[in-house]
């Protein structure tokens, strides 16, 4: 049986989202402020998916998918009363949202699942607007939804395990890569992102390197690593004895900005050292360290080649 999902919010980041679902095999309907915004937005995504196929971004096929999936609400209540699953991905505003989450809920099945896509608002504050709130919870798809292929899972206290199992498993299918955060503010991804940004800043406030010279910094070292490792693979195979040496040495200079992680200090004194011991982070088996070099020269090096063939960005 086809799966119904709804989208309230059919802009840029809505109307990616309903991309994303709608190639699954979803049927997706969408709603907006209008109707009449609704039509136009279904068929600027359609317009869309098939310059993304004819670009070669989307599948062969994928445009048809969409506009045979791919329907328009003349309102939110129509959108959403038959869906299982609704995501909200209307403007980043408290009020908004809430009135938004009130009413998709008041018209929705009792057992559809509700999610909104908020990148910095509290889940547990958006739930007070939901009838039924067990059923609610954070699914923060990145921009552009159909090409970044990471999802938030955010559950507030209240939310049950079913919801989160529906919402994990309509995120699977999409093609998406799920993780569980807890709901705090800014979740992991903003605050990571702007952990680095503000470090960014800080370096050209200082002097120390322009905004041209850290973009290429980050994008050309450590970054280059970053879509085949995150921070604590990268750490565990950099030895984390060595991270500790150099938090000690930041640390002449900047005492208190880069004070030693308390988890970094334990995991060195119980010999736990990262991949070269067989324990870190994530407790590699040294047995697998040749097999992580060789992928990890492999993966570098086709990341190489790609951006030779892609050319520098057009930015700058």
């Amino acid at each position: 049986m086809t799966p119904n999902y709804a989208v309230i919010g059919s802009g840029y980041m809505g109307g990616g989202i309903a991309q994303v679902l709608a190639l699954s095999g979803a049927r997706v309907t969408i709603a907006d402020i209008s109707a009449e915004v609704a039509t136009a937005d279904r068929q600027r995504l359609v317009d869309e998916a098939k310059e993304f196929e004819a670009d070669g971004l989307f599948p062969h096929g994928s445009a048809e998918v969409i506009e045979d999936n791919l329907r328009a609400a003349p309102s939110i209540e129509d959108a959403v009363e038959a869906a299982e699953f609704v995501e909200e991905a209307v403007p980043e505003v408290l009020t908004t949202k809430k009135t938004i989450l009130a009413q998709i809920s008041e018209a929705a099945p009792p057992g559809a699942i509700i999610a909104t896509n908020t990148s910095t608002i509290s889940i547990t504050s958006l739930a007070e607007a939901v009838s039924g709130p067990g059923r609610f919870l954070g699914v923060h798809f990145s921009n552009p939804a159909p090409f970044i292929p990471g999802v938030e899972l955010i559950p507030h206290s209240g939310t049950e395990s079913a919801a989160l199992a529906r919402a994990s498993e309509i995120v699977t299918k999409a093609g998406k890569l799920g993780a569980r955060v807890a709901d705090v503010t800014g979740f992991v991804l903003n605050r990571l992102q702007y952990a680095l940004f503000h470090e960014a800043t800080q370096l050209v406030e200082e002097g120390v390197a322009s905004p041209q010279d850290i973009d290429t910094v980050v994008r050309s070292t450590f970054g280059f690593r970053l879509p085949f490792f995150g921070p604590f693979a990268i750490a565990d195979m950099a030895g984390l004895d060595v991270y500790l040496f150099c938090y000690r040495s930041l640390q002449t200079k900047f005492e208190q900005r880069f004070a030693t992680p308390r988890v970094l200090a334990d995991l060195v004194e119980a010999g736990k050292l990262g991949t070269k011991s067989g324990g870190g982070f994530l407790d590699t088996p040294a047995s697998k360290a040749a097999d992580l070099v060789t992928y990890r020269n492999k993966a570098y090096a086709a990341m190489k080649k790609l951006l030779d063939e892609l050319g520098p960005a057009p930015v700058g």
